[in-house]
């Protein structure tokens, strides 16, 4: 029986099942399912939901932890990142090839590898990125590690390992030597195909009874859960989800908004079994006795912990005026959501109320191939992003959008929603004017969804965001919180707190408590990195902070151009569009504790192309 469990809201009734040794409270009768077992096989290994990794048990290393010199090294008898008889073996270059000090990918087996000269060290990796595919050769080289040109994931040189994210697997790692003038290389075929690696999980002992549980099903959480498995912690792992779906890649909702769900699973119900998971869906948390180490749920059950994880993301804002929750005025936060907005804006008229990230990449889906029949803006500022991103960068994507046929209404604010026979008919204006609407989308923020804590002892601050030190942990010890919704000291602001709401720093978050629940005392050090994608431009920021001046680099009117966003005379952040890898190149620096100044910029506008470690 499946360690998943839906639950319909409508329904009570006992809501969680025992595992093996059926340790756990629960206010209502309990179920004992039988566990299934499932033995991976090396060639169907992807297929369990583990990349190919072809590992058995949590006895063997992902890897062994170092490079190679640069000659006469001899291979290693077997592969770590392979099974026997998966192995091929073959010269991908002569020595004369390598690089100096850098990066180059090399055709081996009908496939790339990375070959990486650092430091005096040779290593060979997988060649692309395991969260969309970019390949790393473009990406940047420093201390040890590759950072993904695209979204920022980086990886471990020496061994492959995921380091930052994005992205959740690791990346192969291949056997290499220099003998004779060649240099070759040993890999296993099925990681040369699938091109990413899973780290293996530690399996659940009935002998522990130790219960971390984690609430909230997006990708902080979805990271914690599976990152307490490859740290080898063995008691009961609870992943607690209110949406009815595995968690999912939020960021695609809004940018792929007709994509079926099942596509955009994080992991397959197949890889939280051979991790002995838990997940609850359909359920939410209703309260937490933190004196008791009690969760409250939603269905009356309750469910006792030993150290939670607390990652229940935002809400979608509505405005609260009149109108706003008819049938046609839609939030998007679940693939439901974004479905249901794509099907009823087909060939209709669609209003969106909001400049921001997601009412931007809503307003580039619904009006790209003929899907709606017209798409309007309604934003409070001069020009969409003009906050986060200034109002040179955001006057010219707003004009790109206008290329395609979307209006725009600035500085204008939403008062009510007309009615018609039951649905939302227009938008009225704080000016009078009423925009018609058959659809009306709201892009207008989120909130903190941390409501369900009002009666609990853990504190949050005035905006309903809960404050957490280094470690994400809460002032109560054993309760940790990471997201969209965890108050945290950013380290290239000086430690000052911040919430960001990214999916980069959500993932980086959940790796995080998990390393801490399990007592390794990791601080939070990642820079926040984010992307966004409009009419298949994709636009890449780095950094934080407020900002008093923009300076511009490249060709901001072909969409060729490197933002610095400048605080006194500090670089605090930087957008890039066509720039690759200017984002990359920056977030590594801030990366290092340091900055580039104002006068640098001024000076080279395309400075942060040309950054090096």
């Amino acid at each position: 029986m499946s360690l998943l469990t839906r639950v319909s809201r409508a329904a009570g009734g006992a809501l969680l099942r025992a595992t093996a040794a059926g340790r756990h409270r629960c206010s209502k009768a309990q179920h004992h399912p039988q566990r299934v077992h499932r033995r991976l096989a090396c060639a169907g290994a992807g297929k369990m939901g583990v990349a190919g990794s072809c590992r058995r048990g949590n006895t063997d290393q992902d890897s062994d932890g170092g490079g190679s010199p640069v000659s006469g090294r001899k291979m290693s008898t077997h592969s770590n990142n392979g099974c026997i008889g998966d192995l091929v073996e073959g010269v991908i270059c002569q020595e004369d090839d390598l690089p100096k000090d850098g990066m180059k990918s090399f055709e081996f087996n009908g496939e790339k590898v990375l070959v990486v000269h650092h430091k005096g060290q040779l290593s060979a990796i997988g060649s692309k990125c395991s969260h969309y595919g970019a390949p790393l050769e473009k990406g940047t080289l420093c201390e040890g590690r590759v950072r993904c040109p695209w979204h920022g994931a980086c990886f471990n040189v020496a061994t492959g390992d995921i380091e930052d994210f994005p992205g959740l697997d690791s990346i192969p790692k291949y056997d290499i030597e220099v003998a004779e003038g060649q240099v070759k290389v040993r890999a296993s075929k099925t990681l040369l195909i699938n091109g990413k690696r899973t780290k293996a999980m530690a399996k659940r002992d009935p002998n522990n009874n130790s219960s971390f549980v984690i609430i909230g099903g997006g990708g902080a959480g979805a990271s914690c859960a599976e990152a307490l498995r490859q740290e080898g912690f063995t008691g009961r792992v609870i992943l607690i989800t209110q949406e009815s779906q595995l968690p999912y890649d939020r960021p695609k909702l809004s940018k792929a908004m007709d994509i079926a769900p099942e596509k955009i699973l994080l992991r397959s119900e197949s890889f939280y079994e051979s991790g002995d998971i838990e997940v609850l869906m359909g359920v939410s948390a209703e309260g937490v006795n933190t004196e008791e180490k009690m969760i409250h749920l939603s269905t009356g059950d309750t469910v006792a912990y030993e150290k939670l994880f607390i990652a229940t993301g935002g809400k979608p804002r509505r405005l609260g005026i009149a109108g706003d929750q008819l049938p046609n005025v839609w939030v998007v936060r679940s693939p439901q959501d974004a479905n249901a907005v794509a099907a009823a804006a087909a060939q209709k008229r669609v209003v969106v109320v909001g400049t921001s990230f997601i009412g931007m990449e809503v307003a580039a889906f619904l009006s790209s191939n003929d899907r709606a029949a017209s798409v309007t803006v309604i934003g409070n500022t001069s020009v969409p992003f003009e906050y986060s991103l200034g109002h040179d960068v955001g006057q010219r994507i707003q004009e790109m959008f206008e290329e395609k046929g979307v209006k725009f209404i600035a500085k204008s604010g939403v008062v009510g929603i007309s009615e018609d026979e039951g649905k939302a008919s227009g938008v009225t204006l704080d000016s009078g004017e009423t925009v018609e609407a058959d659809v009306v989308v709201l892009g207008v923020g989120v909130v903190p969804n941390t409501e369900f804590l009002e009666t609990s002892s853990i504190p949050r601050n005035q905006r309903g965001y809960i404050p957490v030190n280094e470690h994400l942990e809460t002032s109560i010890p054993g309760v940790f919180c990471g997201g969209d919704i965890a108050a945290f000291p950013l380290f290239i602001e000086g430690g000052e707190e911040v919430s960001i709401g990214h999916w980069q720093v959500a993932l980086g978050h959940g790796h995080t408590a998990a390393l801490n629940m399990t007592g390794q005392n990791v601080a939070v050090k990642s820079v926040p990195f984010f992307w966004t994608v409009l009419y298949g431009k994709s636009l890449r920021y780095t950094g934080y902070g407020k900002y008093d001046n923009v300076i511009i680099g490249g060709d901001l009117e072909n969409l060729s151009f490197i933002a610095y966003y400048c605080r006194g005379d500090k670089v605090v952040s930087l957008a890039s569009l066509g720039k690759d890898p200017a984002a990359a190149n920056y977030a590594e620096m801030l990366q290092q504790g340091k900055f580039l100044t104002k006068q640098q910029v001024v000076d080279d506008g395309e400075i942060a192309l040309k950054l090096k470690c």
